[in-house]
């Protein structure tokens, strides 16, 4: 069996209860068929409690596949495939107040991690009921951007991200767990394809 692991995020700002995790949990009820073990868990909002769990998934249980999944409050009906992530420029705070040393998540990283999954190809091949989904190069630069840019440094490139709007009348936990099962069952597809 492989390995799967999947975050949302907890509480910040406005949002008393995050759509991503809400999505992540939905998901988990749902599985993904019987190869795939699927394991979740809620990371804060907050730089560096983020970096250390990341770290702790890759280096402890090497998953095939991470995948993260964000709340985009500037997102209404829109699910984003996140193609990157960068290194430098996390200059907001989180929800302690603190922002990383010299804006930067890794000291000696490149500028900018592609993940292995061709989000292109994915965005051509899926299409959910409902929801637009675009493509993004640009993460946002704030906790979501720094935990994918820590998991495509310690996971090699084998993670994603995928922006979901917050919770609303048309968009329940129920509809963004269902599209997450669609878009990730294409992502694992996609890395089986590539192991070949």
């Amino acid at each position: 069996n492989h390995l799967s692991f999947f975050s949302g995020f907890g509480p910040f700002r406005q949002y008393l209860v995050n759509s991503s995790w809400e999505a992540v949990k939905e998901l988990s009820r749902r599985g993904l068929g019987e190869n795939i073990d699927l394991r979740i868990m809620q990371l804060p909002v907050v730089y560096q409690k983020a970096k250390e769990q990341v770290c702790k998934i890759w280096t402890t249980l090497q998953p095939l596949l991470t995948v993260h999944v964000g709340l985009a409050s500037s997102a209404t009906a829109l699910i984003i495939l996140e193609q990157c992530g960068k290194n430098k420029g996390y200059q907001e705070r989180d929800a302690c107040g603190f922002h990383p040393e010299g804006a930067c998540c890794m000291l000696d990283g490149p500028e900018k991690i592609e993940s292995t999954i061709n989000m292109k190809t994915l965005w051509k091949n899926i299409s959910v009921e409902g929801i637009d989904i675009i493509l993004s190069r640009d993460a946002g630069r704030y906790i979501c951007d720094y935990t994918y840019y820590t998991s495509l440094y310690y996971g090699n490139g084998r993670a994603a991200f995928i922006h979901v709007p917050p919770l609303s009348e048309l968009v329940t936990a129920e509809f963004l767990g269902k599209a997450l099962q669609t878009i990730i069952l294409a992502m694992l597809e996609q890395c089986g394809e590539q192991r070949e």
